[in-house]
């Protein structure tokens, strides 16, 4: 893809939908004797949501699992919206379009697997983890260089904030230059 156009399709973003399992984690699950699940989350990737939120990009948690630790991790982010258990992820990504008054070229979506292609798909910017299964990575706009759990979303927020022209205002607050 030329990056005209790269730059156009990452400008219109205006929702940034995320799977959870290999995307905000690394895919693993640890459960404990009491069949309590622990999964491990960067803080760098939380930050940037953050950073996104600031500049007015929401985040939206869309999972094909069910997890109470998800349901925790976003209201720590807050994200409002987040959807478990949702195999259909086209069918409840067109509610939130709906909801929002949103087309489909202004939705970012993240994925690692296969369950993920269909939605993949439509979004205006389709992105896979580094370590995502082959075929998704052969059908997104864009592959991270980090893998899931491991800075990947963090650096996808900042990739959006720089096509859209706000990493310059990030980069004054934290006078990182």
């Amino acid at each position: 893809m030329d990056n005209v156009l790269f730059q156009k399709k990452i400008e219109a973003i205006r929702l940034f939908i995320l799977d959870v399992d290999g995307v905000l984690t690394d895919g693993r699950i640890i459960m404990d004797d009491d069949g309590r699940e622990i999964k491990h989350f960067d803080v760098r990737d939380g930050h940037g949501l953050k950073l996104l939120k600031r500049y007015g990009i929401e985040a939206v948690i869309l999972s094909g699992r069910k997890s109470a630790v998800v349901e925790h991790r976003a209201r720590d982010l807050g994200i409002e919206e987040v959807h478990q258990g949702i195999w259909n992820k086209v069918e409840v990504s067109e509610s939130i379009l709906k909801n929002r008054n949103l087309q489909y070229d202004q939705i970012a979506f993240m994925g690692d697997d296969i369950v993920d292609i269909p939605l993949l798909r439509r979004v205006g910017f389709s992105v896979a983890v580094a370590d995502a299964a082959e075929e998704v990575k052969r059908i997104v706009d864009y592959v991270t260089q980090k893998k899931g759990g491991r800075g990947a979303v963090r650096e996808v927020c900042e990739v959006i904030l720089l096509a859209q022209d706000k990493w310059a205002d990030v980069a004054a607050r934290y006078e990182l230059y």
